[in-house]
């Protein structure tokens, strides 16, 4: 009798990526991915304490897949810091379109909200434009409504963009929040 090949928790992680990546979040389930794994399900139980747990992986490693568009980006020195997250985030919606829909298209009210992962967005806008915490987090929720529309419009296959006019299109954006924003502030000064 041959021996039983040996499936991994690193195996069913990578196989659960690659269908969520092909086929959507809807065709992860224990049946499917047995299948793919040429295996019963019993491994990914023994390695995971229900599909919920894997999901809660899935979703963890493609949160660091895409953690790596954004140093990519930002180490390019392409773009300013700013915009290259901004850039990674459209780029990633584009490349990675189920991995952008498990992230940042689902239902996330039950979620804990991690304010931690703006501070530090906040702050190079407060440092680049002078504007006090709360003006700069305004600022970041207009434009990110913007670069989140043009990313679900890639991940959605509804459009497909340049990607010079896509860094013009967010420059403009920006270029026109600065100056609304700075009025506003000139106002109440």
């Amino acid at each position: 009798m041959p021996p039983k090949v040996k499936v991994t928790k690193e195996d069913i992680l990578n196989k659960a990526i690659e269908i969520v990546r092909n086929e959507g979040e809807a065709a992860l389930n224990a049946r499917n991915l047995a299948l793919k794994l040429n295996s019963s399900t019993q491994p990914i139980f023994s390695n995971y304490k229900n599909m919920e747990d894997l999901k809660l992986a899935v979703i963890s490693e493609a949160g660091r897949m895409y953690g790596e568009y954004i140093k990519e980006d930002i180490l390019s020195g392409k773009y300013p810091k700013y915009k290259s997250s901004g850039i990674a985030y459209i780029r990633f919606a584009k490349n990675e379109k189920e991995l952008f829909k498990l992230l940042f298209m689902r239902d996330r009210r039950e979620e804990e909200k991690n304010d931690d992962e703006l501070t530090p967005i906040i702050k190079s806008i407060m440092e680049a434009t002078g504007f006090s915490k709360e003006t700069a987090l305004l600022f970041h929720l207009e434009m990110w409504a913007f670069v989140h529309g043009i990313a679900t419009m890639f991940a959605t296959n509804y459009l497909e963009l340049d990607f010079n006019l896509v860094s013009d299109m967010l420059t403009h954006n920006y270029q026109g929040l600065l100056k609304v924003f700075k009025e506003k502030e000139n106002e109440r000064s």
